[in-house]
């Protein structure tokens, strides 16, 4: 008989448990997930000003030009040395796409230095020591890394000197030209503000003729000289950007 009740206290029990199971489950508070970090997003626009050093390579065909118009060939030589300067710009950013306008100025000092062909007791020497660049870029960004193509007009002063046997110089000649260039480059943002990058240039600068100071040793009835003039440079560059 006293198992016959304890059936029935048993359920009673559980009964009033499952109540009380189901309150302390409720009482639990619900916490959502915090979101996920928000990734910063790089931005190219502004003004920007910076410096650059690398090496360049100038490649120079010298002709000599007489009365008639008749050109007496010298060949080409082909001289690198050191660059160093700055830039100065401005980029605006849609999207991924940057768009930018550009000065670049460069002390140089691209030698290039040959025995006559004519004459084997002169030596011509042909000397790039100043380029400068002006620019239009367009690239595309992918956050804090952003390559670029670049194009424009270029300038370079350029001097011809003819070294006599002694190596001193009996005639020389001054130009600054005009001509154009391209080049690319990769720039990489280490800050908001900061950045560094690489840039190849090649600079087309045509051919120029130019009087000389004084007779022509080499070819006297030479009244002038023909200089066609590549320039190619390869940079390390760094750029601060205001308002970053």
């Amino acid at each position: 008989m006293r198992k016959i009740w304890l059936v029935p206290a048993a359920l009673a029990a559980l009964g009033m448990a499952t109540p009380a199971a189901a309150a302390d489950l409720a009482a639990r508070p619900y916490v959502k997930a915090p979101p996920p970090a928000m990734v910063a997003i790089y931005d190219w626009s502004g003004f920007y000003i910076g410096g650059n050093g690398g090496w360049g390579q100038a490649r120079a065909c010298l002709d000599f030009v007489g009365p008639a118009g008749i050109l007496t060939t010298e060949g080409c030589r082909t001289g690198s040395g050191g660059v160093v300067g700055g830039q100065i710009g401005y980029r605006w950013q849609t999207g991924g796409f940057v768009f930018g306008v550009e000065g670049q100025g460069d002390w140089a000092n691209l030698r290039a230095s040959r025995v006559s062909l004519i004459n084997p007791a002169f030596t011509e020497r042909v000397r790039v020591d100043g380029i400068g660049l002006i620019d239009g870029q367009i690239g595309y960004a992918w956050n804090n890394v952003l390559l670029y193509l670049k194009g424009g007009a270029a300038v370079t002063g350029s001097r011809l000197d003819i070294l006599g046997p002694t190596g001193v110089g009996v005639a020389a000649v001054s130009a600054t030209r005009w001509g154009a260039n391209v080049g690319a480059g990769f720039e990489y943002g280490f800050t908001p503000n900061w950045s560094v990058g690489v840039e190849y240039d090649h600079l087309f600068m045509g051919r120029n003729n130019n009087s000389f100071s004084v007779v022509n040793p080499i070819v006297a009835t030479a009244i002038n000289n023909r200089v066609s003039l590549d320039v190619d440079m390869v940079t390390l560059r760094f750029n601060y950007r205001f308002g970053g």
